[in-house]
């Protein structure tokens, strides 16, 4: 199996996190190749940054060429997965969703710890659209921004197991999601810190998720919603193209 594992934002060493958090879990056999957009924000906390990084990895999948089994778009509580389901006939899985769909197996409600709060509208939509927020207890946010993450790893473990002893202690949450892309490597700290509550992150979820799908041959439906897309002009696109 190969699947592209694309960061929605532009930040170089976050991509390269996020490829060796996805190699680790991989099964032999199962390559991983990490893209990084070709346009927008060096970290993606809003809704404006989010729409762009819908476009850019869209735009960066079309850009990739060679065979890949299916897509991982590595960015949490962000907009475009749709788009790829339509325009892909592999599997494509959200980070956001199989962190969740994964942490529901394992305890009665989940907590997300995320970066700023600006984000936390973000996810529960996400969730909310995905038939995943009835069994979350809360999103909450850390006040770290993206780029902070990478800063001071000390203080992000901190800070993130901080926010995770309360959704434990304050929420009744029995497990915890790690609520952005960047956090990739801290399951095993945040464990320790809430005094044992499962702890699952979205990039690596997904990875064996999408291994499963492949696996057992399934796919995207095509019967509806995500049917192709009607032929037609569109200008300008795909971006790359036009960015030379």
């Amino acid at each position: 199996m190969r699947f592209l594992v694309v960061n929605v934002n532009t930040t170089e060493s976050m991509t390269a996190a996020i490829g060796a958090a996805a190699r680790a879990v991989a099964a032999p056999g199962t390559e991983i190749v990490a893209l990084t957009p070709f346009v927008g924000a060096e970290s993606v906390e809003g809704n404006v940054e989010s729409y762009l990084a819908a476009i850019a990895v869209l735009d960066r999948v079309l850009a990739y060429d060679g065979p890949y089994d299916a897509v991982i778009q590595a960015g949490f509580g962000e907009h475009g997965r749709e788009g790829l389901q339509e325009l892909l006939d592999v599997p494509v899985v959200d980070i956001t969703e199989a962190a969740a769909q994964l942490a529901m197996l394992l305890g009665h409600r989940y907590s997300v710890v995320t970066t700023l709060d600006r984000t936390v509208p973000l996810i529960e939509d996400r969730l909310l659209l995905a038939g995943l927020m009835s069994r979350c207890a809360s999103v909450r946010a850390s006040g770290l921004s993206v780029l902070e993450l990478e800063e001071s790893p000390e203080r992000t473990v901190q800070v993130i197991a901080a926010q995770a002893r309360r959704a434990v202690q304050e929420d009744r949450a029995e497990v915890i999601v790690l609520g952005c892309g960047g956090m990739a490597g801290l399951a095993e700290a945040v464990h320790d810190a809430t005094g044992g509550a499962p702890v699952v992150e979205g990039v690596t979820a997904a990875v064996k998720l999408a291994e499963s799908l492949v696996s057992l041959g399934l796919s995207t439906s095509k019967m509806r919603t995500y049917a192709p897309a009607r032929p037609k002009r569109i200008r300008h696109w795909p971006l790359h193209q036009h960015l030379r």
